[in-house]
């Protein structure tokens, strides 16, 4: 669980708020250390500029007396540093979730933070794989040029085809553990950790148990079944780093655009199932999302694909 590091920001009744909150955020809300640390280092920022603005370190009396006018010259102050308006609006959105918990704890009402609107950002689709080409990913000729040992071809085949044929993150994938794989013809669906500690069940398909069956078999280190499934070539757990380079050099040899990512895997999976009929909750539940608007994304893709079938094939288009 992250600190509220030591920070000429932090006034002290300020610092142990946060501490409280990051708590609070790790505890009820279930969120990652990851994702802790940078709603930590969002708020940091905004108290860092109120430092400077103010000529001190706010207390959280004086952050109660913020006006809109401090807001607004912080968010003026990000925009000329370069920051993006999905920058700043998630650095707002850490800054009005702290102001929640001091209101909700009796610690005062920051409501300058309610008053100044969070900058608008351009929605932007996510973008799925081909169903050919993502399924070409798993093939091993495709790197055939590179001199690499027949364990790690069959370790990342393995690793691509479950965020595919699963739709799990990269991370999910890499979590996993030998004892989490069930044995030849003993089960076909995984217990998987996500996003904030959530677990959720997801099938697996067998030529994909297959696979990682096969590159176990081949995989010159000992795997304990409480040790990562995937490791790397030194026996250590397998960087997420390395399943990157092995897509950017996959989708060089299809001609993929740079958005072919190990994600993109995912969202393939989400957009393939919905396209063949898949029920929307049913694949809410498969990704872990904890929303449901966060999967109706993959509505807009599938809507956009069709058009653009639309206009490349009807004669009149």
């Amino acid at each position: 669980m992250p600190d509220p590091k030591p920070n000429l920001a932090f006034a002290p009744d300020v610092a142990a708020q946060m501490a409280q909150w990051l708590v609070h955020l790790g505890a009820e809300r279930r969120m990652s250390d990851k994702t802790l640390e940078a709603y930590r280092r969002d708020v940091g920022q905004f108290l860092a500029f109120l430092t400077e603005h103010l000529g001190g370190a706010p207390t959280l009396k004086q952050l109660s007396k913020l006006t809109p006018q401090d807001v607004r010259a912080f968010m003026a102050a990000r925009r000329a540093g370069g920051s993006s308006g999905r920058s700043l609006m998630r650095t707002l959105a850490g800054a009005r979730s702290f102001a929640r918990f001091l209101e909700r704890n009796g610690k005062g009402k920051v409501a300058a933070l309610s008053a100044v609107r969070a900058p608008k950002v351009a929605k932007t689709l996510p973008k799925p794989l081909a169903a050919a080409a993502a399924k070409r990913m798993t093939e091993t000729d495709l790197r055939a040029g590179e001199e690499r040992e027949p364990w790690i071809f069959a370790r990342d085949a393995a690793a691509l085809a479950l965020l595919y044929g699963s739709g799990l993150r990269i991370s999910e994938a890499l979590g996993l553990k030998p004892k989490d794989i069930p044995a030849p013809d003993t089960g076909d669906t995984l217990i998987v950790l996500g996003k904030g500690g959530k677990t959720r069940m997801v099938p697996v398909l067998p030529q994909i148990l297959r696979m990682i069956g096969e590159y176990m078999s081949l995989c010159p280190f000992d795997l304990p079944p409480d040790g990562p499934l995937f490791v790397g070539a030194r026996g250590g757990p397998l960087s997420p780093r390395i399943l990157q380079l092995t897509m950017e050099r996959l989708r060089g040899a299809l001609g993929l655009p740079d958005s072919a990512t190990p994600h993109a895997l995912r969202h393939s999976f989400a957009t393939h199932l919905l396209a063949r009929g898949g029920d929307l909750r049913a694949i809410q539940e498969l990704l872990g999302h904890a929303s449901l608007s966060t999967t109706q994304i993959y509505t807009a893709v599938d809507s956009e694909r069709l058009l653009e079938v639309y206009r490349q094939t009807h004669p009149r288009a």
